[in-house]
């Protein structure tokens, strides 16, 4: 009985993460650059086959299923809609596992929201106020009362003068970590993108990657899984409690 109810335990606290993590896609619906988390549950083996003590496939007693358990959460970088914005500091990345280079303080992270802003001191910064790097690492200085415009490829020309944005390519996007802000953490394993492969477009904006009907439906299927297995421990424990008074009774 106590296994049954174990198993449904498990199972409503898995759902609950997915729906934790599938409500966190949603209110990031229309968050630039945002990338949606997937939620993955694994399959678990009963105690005994985990403990080793009976073994998978025998058809015995102890080899029944042993519920869900949350895995892991995992980064969807597939790109999102591009929406026309008519601002020239707006830029979207139109390249897959494409990344801009910021530096908010000392750290250098990665970012695909390109609602980028001139300060009043002529530093090019994200909404957040961290500065956008240039292609030599250091942070984009132009000069506030000058006319400027971004030419493609990701490049911001001034009074003459070009400067190229920092334009990164992980070797392999599902290493990157969330680093909240809508940031990844770098690493080491990230290449300069060669000049034919910087695909940016200025006056747009690399909207979020979240499907809010596809998120919805699978809300709904999380929300009602979550039900059921609460409802199965509620059964449990009143199937308990009258065994318990009719143990009293006898």
């Amino acid at each position: 009985m106590y296994y049954g109810l174990y198993m449904s335990a498990a199972g409503a606290h898995a759902q609950n993460t997915k729906v934790e993590v599938l409500s966190n896609n949603l209110a990031n619906v229309n968050t630039v650059g945002f990338k949606r988390e997937l939620a993955l549950l694994q399959a678990r083996d009963s105690e005994a086959i985990e403990r080793g003590a009976a073994r998978r496939g025998s058809g015995a007693l102890e080899d029944v299923g042993g519920g869900v358990r949350m895995n892991a959460t995992f980064t969807d970088f597939s790109p999102g809609t591009m929406q026309l914005t008519h601002i020239p500091s707006d830029l979207a990345i139109d390249a897959p596992n494409t990344f801009f280079e910021l530096q908010p303080g000392t750290q250098k992270l990665l970012t695909r929201a390109g609602n980028f802003h001139l300060s009043n001191d002529g530093h090019l910064q994200t909404t957040h106020g961290d500065s956008v790097l240039a292609s030599d690492g250091e942070p984009i200085q132009l000069d506030a009362a000058l006319p400027m415009r971004f030419l493609p490829g990701g490049v911001v020309e001034q009074a003459g003068s070009r400067i190229e944005l920092a334009l990164v390519r992980p070797k392999n996007v599902s290493m990157l970590e969330k680093a909240g802000e809508n940031y990844f953490h770098a690493g080491q394993d990230s290449d300069a993108v060669p000049a034919e492969d910087r695909i940016v477009r200025s006056g747009y904006l690399g909207m979020s990657g979240v499907n809010p009907v596809e998120e919805m439906v699978e809300l709904i299927t999380a929300s009602r899984a979550y039900e059921a297995n609460v409802r199965i421990i509620q059964q449990h424990d009143t199937a308990t409690s009258e065994l318990i008074s009719r143990m009293l009774k006898v």
